[in-house]
């Protein structure tokens, strides 16, 4: 952990799609109960790349577990909320809109977005690296660069600014189809999509500016976190960052999938921090990976099912390393339906990282109070 910086803190999210199984992410490789449940899909004693004597990562988390020992990684144990839908779509929806009870029509982020630049003075205060637009990055009047490839950008000569701007407000419609039909949310479209559009024409120089000796692999997340790395390096002003890998939804071949996923990630995760590094500027990024649910105690034989409790990873120089919350139960009576039952509210995670990482108010961003684990170093 590093002295906190005065340069104006920076998110990445990372958003693991598909219900990585948080059992195999973080072994607890000294619970005999563990490899009961798991006759056929466990990572061996040996595999295992032990962090203390309960705990270890997956043996492809080599990068991270590396990262771990230097201090810069944080697990957050245990988290969720009450009773857990176990549906994808669902859970994501709560993750992002912090609304268990309703379906929420705003983001988390986008509403850390309105506290950051409340008079929109940044049309790239918030970019979403990938083909759609993140849920937890909406919310009306906020404009958000949403960026599919941004090696492209400036390059298709062939798309007219018509269909580039009806291809953007298309992924808008979708993400607010719940109040699509009326006048004003039409003309907020639009308006979107002429801010998106923007973002894309200002995040076209980024490429251009960068040169780094860090060779990127020839992964998804790798080139999207490539992309993050160059529009930070760009210098203007983003703030919030988010992307996803997937699928992690391993109901079979779970072993050989969850290891190329985080074979990738982790890879992706160093060379990132690494390129910051090499150009001073990894000081004020923080970087937060979640995933909608973990996945069922019991294997099925070959992969394993939607769960409840899970596990989060917070990457950074500002990070208090080391362990938070504790390793929920495995014992056969304190499992609900065969889940580990999460015992840490995703809000609090998500208070942290609002109030003592970006400096904002959290309550309205959490719909709440909730305490905080302390994983961050309060930024100046």
């Amino acid at each position: 952990m590093s002295e906190p910086t005065s340069k104006d803190p920076v998110i990445v999210v990372v958003q693991l799609s598909g219900g990585n199984d948080y059992m195999n992410t973080v072994v607890p490789h000294s619970n005999s109960l563990y490899r009961d449940y798991r006759p056929s899909v466990n990572i061996s004693e040996s595999d295992v790349i032990e962090l203390t004597s309960d705990i270890g990562f997956h043996p492809a988390m080599a990068p991270l577990a590396d990262m771990y020992k230097e201090g810069n990684v944080a697990v957050i144990h245990g988290v969720g909320y009450e009773n857990s839908p176990r549906s994808h779509f669902r859970s994501m929806d709560i993750w992002h809109t912090c609304e268990p009870e309703t379906l929420g029509t705003e983001g988390w982020l986008g509403r850390a977005i309105k506290q950051i630049d409340p008079n929109k003075e940044n049309v790239v205060t918030a970019v979403s690296m990938g083909p759609s637009l993140y849920r937890a990055l909406v919310a009306p009047d906020v404009p958000v660069a949403t960026v599919e490839n941004l090696d492209n950008y400036g390059l298709l000569t062939d798309i007219s600014p018509e269909q580039k701007r009806d291809r953007v407000l298309d992924r808008y419609k979708k993400m607010y189809s719940p109040m699509i039909g009326s006048g004003p949310v039409m003309e907020f479209l639009g308006q979107t999509g002429l801010d998106a559009m923007k973002g894309a024409d200002i995040l076209n120089v980024a490429p251009s500016m960068y040169s780094s000796t860090v060779e990127y692999a020839d992964t998804s997340i790798a080139k999207k976190l490539k992309g993050i790395a160059q529009i930070h390096l760009a210098n203007l002003g983003t703030r919030i960052f988010y992307c996803d890998l997937g699928s992690f939804d391993t109901h079979a071949d779970q072993l050989s999938t969850h290891n190329k996923l985080w074979s990738s990630a982790s890879t992706a995760i160093r060379d990132f921090f690494d390129d910051l590094e090499q150009h001073d500027a990894a000081d004020n990024v923080t970087m937060f990976l979640f995933s909608e649910f973990g996945r069922r105690v019991y294997d099925n034989g070959a992969g394993t099912d939607h769960g409840a409790g899970g596990v989060c990873l917070a990457i950074g120089k500002n990070v208090k390393g080391g362990e938070y919350g504790q390793y929920p139960s495995m014992k056969e009576g304190d499992l609900d339906q065969g889940d580990l039952v999460p015992d840490l509210d995703f809000r609090s995670v998500y208070t942290t990282l609002a109030e003592d990482w970006m400096r904002l108010d959290p309550v309205p961003i959490v719909g709440g109070n909730f305490e905080k684990p302390k994983f961050m170093a309060t930024s100046n």
